[in-house]
């Protein structure tokens, strides 16, 4: 059931950010695209389980239908912002972990579990590749939108200095890349030297300006809090995995 659900996260997690790009998000309302997006889910799950069950083809079908409400039932007001996000996030969740519960070897009989003696390390680097992604990726989209109403307010007074294009971003992913890789590594006490250095680096630059450094302390806090989380989620998904040998560095 493991190596399943592995498999299923990671189709869904390139489905949904990285094969889905910022237009098709904003477009997603037209006919073309939303079906494009949902022939990407199938697409992606066939390929992680090697598999051509008609299970995929329901999990596609459930997956555009969590979409739909999303896209066509909701008012903007509703459908936009962070609890939007996470909802439509855990409902797609629950519906990987229900098929994997339902098939639990779907993995197992497909083509990449009847290859080489079962590919032992493919579903957990399947789980190691889908959690950096929801640590990077995805939390850059859910920092940004909880973030969004302050951001909105900084950049509309006249001393604002945008700074580097899409600076912010990058160092958001860098961030939580580092901490998903002192995580897993067992050095989860070196996060509080990151926090201190960003500290020591944003300082000049927010000086006295309070709002600015509210904002980069919320921002800062969320997107570790978010890095974390999604970390000790994938060291527990590849507890139940067969082991990748990744070194434990912690004294």
């Amino acid at each position: 059931m493991t190596a399943t659900f592995a498999a299923l996260l990671f189709a869904h997690v390139l489905a949904d950010f990285v094969i889905q790009t910022r237009w098709m998000v904003l477009n997603k309302h037209r006919p073309a695209v939303f079906a494009a997006h949902g022939a990407a889910v199938l697409a992606t799950a066939a390929l992680a389980t090697g598999s051509l069950h008609p299970a995929l083809l329901a999990l596609a079908l459930a997956h555009l239908a969590i979409d739909a409400v999303k896209t066509f039932a909701l008012p903007p007001r509703l459908s936009q912002g962070l609890a939007a996000f996470l909802t439509d996030q855990a409902a797609h969740l629950a519906t990987l972990a229900l098929v994997a519960a339902l098939l639990p070897g779907l993995f197992g009989a497909g083509l990449w579990g009847r290859l080489g003696g079962g590919l032992p390390h493919l579903p957990p680097l399947m789980a190691l590749a889908a959690g950096l992604i929801l640590a990077t990726r995805a939390g850059g989209f859910a920092i940004g939108m909880l973030m969004q109403p302050w951001a909105a307010g900084l950049i509309q007074r006249p001393d604002h200095s945008p700074g580097l294009l899409n600076g912010g971003q990058v160092i958001g992913h860098l961030e939580r890349g580092m901490i998903f890789l002192l995580v897993l590594s067992g050095q989860a006490g070196a996060i509080g030297f990151l926090i201190a250095a960003k500290s020591v680096l944003r300082f000049g630059t927010v000086g006295d300006d309070r709002a600015a450094s509210e904002y980069v302390i919320i921002g800062t806090l969320a997107s570790f809090g978010w890095a974390i989380a999604v970390s000790v989620g994938t060291v527990t998904l590849m507890a139940s995995l067969p082991p990748l040998g990744i070194p434990d560095l912690s004294p």
